[in-house]
C-alpha cells in the first residue's frame, strides 16, 4: 500500500522566554499508509501534538520547523508557503481539537459553522454540503440528524459536539484527519460512543488519520500503528499489538504498566468493624440558581446523598459529568453551602459554609481541585504559595516557615530548589504536587482530591497516586476520591460510591464493582472502561436497554 504520509528527519525548533532557540522535535522519521491510522503517545511535553501540527504546515507561536520534510500527498508542508498550505487546510488534511467547545461559535449555528470549510474553498453548492453535513451526521450516530445543525454549540452535549467537530472536518473530503486527544475530556460511557463514531466514519471512507492520545486503551481500539515520543525523539515504532503485548523499549514498558493499576486491598470485617467514621454526611442537597419558595436552589445538582468514610480509608466518587460529583465535594468542602442535610467530621457537626466554618476545621478538611493552573497564583513564588497555609493555620515566623517548606516539598517528591520559581516555570505533575503539598501545610486529617489526575498523563497520574498512597501510610490521611477514571479510583479506594443525575446509586468494593447484582448504571460505567488490547471495542456488546436508559449523550 502506498504511504500518504512520509515525515523525515523533522526538526522543530522553540524559542524560550531567554530568546534562545532549542529543539524541542529532534529527527522524528515515520509513514502512514493510504487508509491507516497512526497514534502518537506519549507524556505531556513529548511532541505528540507538535508533530502533528506540522502535517499541517502550522506550528505553535514561538516555534518554527527548522529541518526535514513532512510529505502529504507529494507535497513538502514544511515548506509550502502559507497561500499554499491554506488550500490544503481542510481539503487534503483536517483537525478534529481535543476541546470541541472552544472550536465553536456561540453565536452561529451548527450547520453554518459544520460547512464554513466548503464556502470558503468553493467545494460544492451549499445545499448539497447541507446534504453532505446531514450524511455525515448520520454516519456519526448523531441524534435527530436532519435537525441538529439547526441548534446552537451549547444546546449540545460535550460527546455530540465532539462528534460535530469530527463531521466539520470530514465535510471537506480530506485525504487525512488528525486527531488531538478528542475523547480525552469525555466521560467512559460518552467516550465510547464517541470512538466508534470516529472508527467507523474512518474505515468506512479509507480515511488516513493521525490519533494523538496519552490513553493507550483508547488508542488500543483506534490505531494500526503506534509512534511511542518521549522528549520529542521516537523511542519505539510498531504494530498496535506488538506494542500492548511486547513492548521492547523501557519507556513504552513503563506506559504499558502504568495502565495496569493495583487494585485495592479491602480491608478485614474486623478491621472495618474496628475503625470509627471520620465523615458522615447525612441527606445532603445542593445546586446553584435562586432559591424556590420551598428553600431548594432552582437547579438541584445533589439530591438527598448520605455518605459515611472512616479514619485512614479512601472513598470513590464516580459517575459521568454533570452527576453531581465535584457539587458533593465543594458541599463538604462549605465552597457551595448545601441546601439541606448534615455533615459531621471529625465527631462535629460543621457549618454549612466555609466562611462561619472554625478554622481547626478548616484546616482538618483540605482540597485539591482538578486544573492546578487556575488553584495556583501565577504571581507568587512557590516558597509564598506554600507559606500562606503555614502562617494562616500555625502562625509560624519566617524561620520556622522555611524549614517547614523545604519539608513539604521533600515529601512530594520536588527538589528544593522549586521554592523558588513561579508556577508557569513548572510542568503539570509538578505543579499538582504543589496542589497536595499546600494542603498537606495545613497537616489536615482528610483531602478532597477532585478529579485531580484527570489533566495529567498517564505516567504522571500514576506517580501522583504513587504519591498519595505513601503520604496515607506516613501521615495517616483518608481521601475521597473524585473522577470519571474508574482504574484509578479502583487503584486508590476501600470504596466505591457511584452517583446518577445527582443520587447516590449505589455503594460498594472495589473488587464488587461492575458485578451482575450492582445497579445496572454501575453494570454500564464498568463495561464501558477501554480494554488494553486491540478489538475489544469491536467485539464490546452492550445491554441496550441501559445504554438507552442512561444515555445523555
Amino acid at each position: 500500500m502506498a504511504n500518504l504520509v512520509e515525515i523525515r528527519n523533522l526538526k522543530v525548533q522553540a524559542k524560550t522566554d531567554a530568546d534562545r532557540r532549542v529543539e524541542i522535535i529532534r529527527n522524528v522519521s515515520f509513514d502512514i499508509a493510504e487508509g491507516e491510522i497512526v497514534a502518537l503517545i506519549g507524556e505531556s511535553g513529548s511532541g505528540k501534538t507538535t508533530i502533528a501540527l506540522t502535517l499541517m504546515g502550522h506550528t505553535r507561536p514561538g516555534c518554527k520547523i527548522s529541518g526535514g520534510s513532512v510529505m502529504l500527498a507529494g507535497k513538502d508542508m514544511a515548506n509550502l508557503p502559507e497561500k499554499s498550505l491554506a488550500a490544503l487546510r481542510g481539503t487534503e488534511v483536517a483537525y478534529v481539537p481535543q476541546s470541541a467547545a472552544a472550536a465553536f461559535n456561540p453565536a452561529q449555528t451548527i450547520m453554518d459553522q459544520v460547512i464554513e470549510v466548503v464556502r470558503i474553498h468553493k467545494l460544492m453548492p451549499i445545499m448539497e454540503a447541507r446534504t453532505r453535513a446531514v450524511e455525515l451526521f448520520r454516519a456519526l450516530a448523531l441524534p435527530n440528524a436532519e435537525t441538529i445543525g439547526l441548534r446552537y454549540p451549547h444546546q449540545v452535549s460535550g460527546g455530540q459536539l465532539q462528534r460535530l467537530s469530527a463531521a466539520m472536518a470530514l465535510i471537506g473530503n480530506p485525504k487525512l484527519v488528525i486527531f488531538d486527544e478528542p475523547t480525552t475530556a469525555l466521560d467512559v460511557t460518552t467516550q465510547i460512543e464517541v470512538l466508534r463514531a470516529f472508527k467507523s466514519v474512518m474505515k468506512k471512507g479509507g480515511l488516513s488519520g493521525v490519533y494523538v492520545s496519552h490513553d493507550l486503551a483508547v488508542v488500543a481500539q483506534i490505531a494500526d500503528r503506534i509512534v511511542v515520543l518521549k522528549g520529542g525523539e521516537i523511542q519505539e515504532i510498531g504494530e498496535t499489538a506488538q506494542i500492548l503485548s511486547s513492548p521492547v523499549h523501557p519507556y513504552t514498558r513503563q506506559l504499558v504498566s502504568a495502565f495496569k493499576p493495583t487494585l485495592r486491598v479491602t480491608p478485614s470485617l474486623t478491621e472495618q468493624a474496628a475503625r470509627q467514621p471520620l465523615l458522615e454526611v447525612h441527606n445532603l442537597s445542593a445546586g446553584y440558581g435562586p432559591s424556590q419558595s420551598n428553600g431548594m436552589p432552582l437547579a438541584l445538582a445533589v439530591k438527598s446523598v448520605d455518605i459515611r468514610l472512616e479514619y485512614g480509608q479512601n472513598l470513590g466518587i464516580i459517575g459521568e459529568s454533570g452527576c453531581g460529583k465535584s457539587t458533593l465535594a465543594r458541599a463538604i468542602a462549605g465552597i457551595l453551602p448545601p441546601a439541606s442535610g448534615h455533615i459531621i467530621f471529625d465527631g462535629k457537626e460543621l457549618a454549612p459554609s466555609v466562611h462561619i466554618r472554625q478554622r481547626d476545621e478548616l484546616r482538618k478538611l483540605q482540597i485539591v481541585f482538578q486544573f492546578a493552573d487556575t488553584a495556583l497564583n501565577p504571581s507568587k513564588s512557590i516558597a509564598d504559595i506554600l507559606g500562606r497555609p503555614l502562617v494562616f493555620y500555625h502562625s509560624m515566623a519566617k524561620s520556622q516557615r522555611q524549614a517547614r517548606i523545604d519539608e513539604l516539598l521533600d515529601m512530594v517528591h520536588l527538589p528544593r530548589t522549586v521554592k523558588y520559581r513561579r508556577p508557569g516555570e513548572l510542568s503539570g505533575g509538578q505543579k499538582q504536587r504543589i496542589n497536595l503539598a499546600r494542603a498537606l501545610a495545613a497537616e489536615p486529617k482528610l483531602i478532597l482530591c477532585d478529579e485531580i489526575t484527570s489533566a495529567l498523563d498517564t505516567v504522571v497520574a500514576t506517580a501522583i497516586i504513587d504519591l498519595l498512597k505513601e503520604l496515607q501510610r506516613e501521615l495517616g490521611l483518608s481521601y475521597i476520591f473524585i473522577s470519571h477514571d474508574l482504574s484509578v479510583v479502583r487503584a486508590i479506594c476501600d470504596e466505591i460510591a457511584v452517583m446518577y443525575s445527582g443520587e447516590k446509586v449505589e455503594q460498594m468494593t472495589p473488587s464488587d464493582f461492575g458485578g451482575p447484582e450492582g445497579h445496572p448504571y454501575s453494570r454500564l460505567l464498568y463495561s464501558s472502561v477501554p480494554k488494553l488490547h486491540p478489538g475489544w471495542l469491536d467485539g464490546l456488546e452492550r445491554d441496550p436497554e441501559l445504554v438507552s436508559a442512561f444515555s445523555k449523550r
